[in-house]
C-alpha cells in the first residue's frame, strides 16, 4: 500500500509540477541542453544535473537504457521552486564534429563541458549547485575544483577509480580464469598503455583505449579531500553497481557532508524489492524516483545559507 501511495502521489506531482515548469531548449558551445525553470519564482536556485556513464542524453537515458532519471529529477525539483539544466552528454543522440575525433577524447573533456554549462548559468539564479549521478559525481567533484559553484550534490557516486570499480563488477559476472585477462587489461589500460588484441570480454578498441583509460584512472577522493562548499551524498542499499563502501569512502574524504543512505534506492534512484525488479527499472522511465532522495536533494539545494 506504502509504495502504491507514494507512486500515485507523486504522479500527480509529476503532472502538477509540468504544468508549473518551463521547459527551454538551449545550446552552449556543441551542447544541446534543457533549462527547467518553475514559474512564478523569481531568481530560484539551479541544478546542474550531470548524468552517468556512457552516452546519456540529457534525460539520463542511454543506447538500450531508459530510466529517464534526469527528466524525473528536474520535474521534481521544479515542483519544489528549482531550476535545472540538464543536457546530452558528448556522444548522446550521435558524436558531433565540434567534438572532435571520438578517438582524442579526454575524462577532462566531460569536465570542460560542465564548467561551460556552469560559466552560462553563473549570474543568472540565486545559486548554482552540482547534482553528479554516478560517473557523473565524478564530473561533478573535478568541475566544483575547477570553478566556483555554491553547493555539490553525489547520488549513487563512486569513490573508487573507474577501473577499479568495474574489475569489482566484472568479479560478479566472470569466473577466475576468464578474469585474470581481464583484470591485466584494465590495469594495463589505467596505466596509460595500449592493450591490442583485448580479450573478448572486454571489447574495447584499442584506438578508444586512451580515451576510455583517461576515465578508468581518475580518482575522485583526493579532489574531494580539496571541497569546501556545502555537500550531499545519498546512495542507496538496493544499488548493484555502487556500494556503502563508496558512500563511506566518500564522506571519510568530506567529513562535513551530509549523508543519506536509503533501504530501497537502486542505482537509477527509485525503490525497489528484489532484483528482478531492480533490472526492470533500468527500462521504466514512468517508475517514481524514490521520495526521500527527492526531498533530501530539493531541501539540501534550496536551504538557507550564505553558499
Amino acid at each position: 500500500m506504502r509504495a502504491a501511495t507514494i507512486r500515485c502521489v507523486l504522479a500527480l506531482a509529476l503532472l502538477t509540477s509540468a504544468a508549473a515548469a518551463e521547459e527551454s531548449a538551449i545550446r552552449v558551445g556543441a551542447l544541446d541542453a534543457v533549462l527547467t525553470t518553475p514559474s512564478g519564482v523569481e531568481r530560484p536556485p539551479v541544478a546542474l544535473l550531470i548524468a552517468g556513464s556512457g552516452s546519456t542524453d540529457r534525460d539520463g537515458n542511454g543506447p538500450q537504457l531508459k530510466p529517464a532519471t534526469l527528466k524525473k529529477l528536474a520535474e521534481q525539483l521544479a515542483a519544489r521552486g528549482i531550476a535545472s539544466l540538464r543536457y546530452d552528454k558528448r556522444g548522446a543522440r550521435g558524436w558531433k564534429a565540434e567534438f572532435g575525433k571520438p578517438e582524442d577524447f579526454r575524462f577532462k573533456d566531460y569536465v570542460d563541458d560542465s564548467a561551460s554549462l556552469v560559466d552560462f548559468l553563473r549570474g543568472k539564479f540565486a545559486r548554482i549547485v552540482l547534482v553528479g549521478h554516478s560517473e557523473g559525481g565524478l564530473v561533478a567533484i573535478l568541475t566544483a575544483r575547477r570553478t566556483p559553484v555554491d553547493r555539490l550534490v553525489l547520488l549513487a557516486a563512486s569513490a573508487r577509480r573507474q577501473g577499479d570499480l568495474l574489475k569489482t563488477q566484472l568479479e560478479k559476472k566472470l569466473p577466475a580464469a576468464k578474469m585474470e585477462p581481464v583484470a591485466k587489461a584494465i590495469d594495463a589500460i589505467m596505466a596509460g598503455q595500449v592493450v591490442d588484441p583485448p580479450p573478448p570480454e572486454l571489447p574495447i578498441a584499442p584506438s578508444m583505449q586512451p580515451g576510455i583509460g583517461s576515465a578508468f584512472a581518475e580518482d575522485p577522493i583526493d579532489p574531494l579531500k580539496q571541497i569546501v562548499i556545502p555537500i550531499l551524498i545519498v546512495g542507496g542499499a538496493r544499488d548493484s553497481q555502487v556500494a556503502r563502501l563508496d558512500m563511506v569512502a566518500l564522506a571519510a574524504a568530506a567529513p562535513a557532508a551530509k549523508t543519506l543512505w536509503l533501504p530501497e534506492m537502486n542505482h537509477v534512484l527509485v525503490d525497489v524489492a528484489n532484483e528482478d525488479e531492480n533490472l526492470s527499472t533500468y527500462n521504466d522511465p514512468d517508475r517514481p524516483l524514490d521520495p526521500d532522495m527527492v526531498e533530501a536533494v530539493a531541501g539540501f539545494i534550496s536551504a538557507a545559507g550564505p553558499r
